[in-house]
């Protein structure tokens, strides 16, 4: 009956690595790579991410520049980053984008914190509904006489302290990006 559990801990395992991923991908002072990852081009009539498109680097904390492998995609790429949610002006060389990030205004400072805030109350939802199929498939196996009462008292323990040891992973985390973006 420990699959019960074990589920529930590779399920909120994979929410922690999704938030992760999220807040990877929200932008503190400096460039990042990871930035691009969510962002495709329609390349050859296929929503292609522009990281699978050419080479990602960062010259310095607050550009990166992207260097196709084939030169006549980039205003394609440059047309899916104007309309994504980073608010930059690509500019490019005919062989290069660059990206040139701004440094973060106090008020953009303070609006990501409300984002990071909402993606880990979304992660500690998710972590708490895993609980709740787990500890319902407890439930269920007591009535099929698969476990005995003890059996189910010591694994809905078990589901608790599991969820609470997430959600303060998640507090963590959040706490982590927070510091990060805050940071001047």
């Amino acid at each position: 009956m420990n699959a019960i559990i074990e589920t529930a801990t590779d399920k909120m395992e994979k929410t922690l690595g999704v938030l992760k991923r999220d807040l990877g991908t929200l932008r503190a002072g400096r460039a990042n790579p990871q930035l691009l990852e969510r962002i495709t081009a329609d390349y050859y009539g296929a929503a292609t991410p522009i990281t699978q498109m050419g080479n990602i680097s960062s010259p310095e904390p607050r550009m990166l520049v992207i260097s196709l492998w084939d030169a006549s995609a980039i205003p394609l790429v440059e047309k899916a980053i104007q309309k994504s949610d980073l608010g930059i002006n690509p500019s490019n060389d005919g062989k290069l984008i660059r990206l040139v990030f701004p440094e973060l205004t106090e008020e953009r400072r303070k609006e990501l914190v409300k984002i990071i805030r909402k993606k880990g109350e979304e992660a500690k939802v998710a972590v708490r509904s895993i609980r709740r199929d787990a500890n319902d498939q407890i439930k269920k196996a007591k009535k099929d006489g698969e476990i005995t009462e003890d059996d189910q008292k010591s694994l809905e323990e078990e589901a608790q302290k599991l969820t609470d040891a997430k959600i303060k992973d998640i507090d963590k985390i959040i706490a982590d990006k927070e510091k990060e973006i805050l940071e001047v």
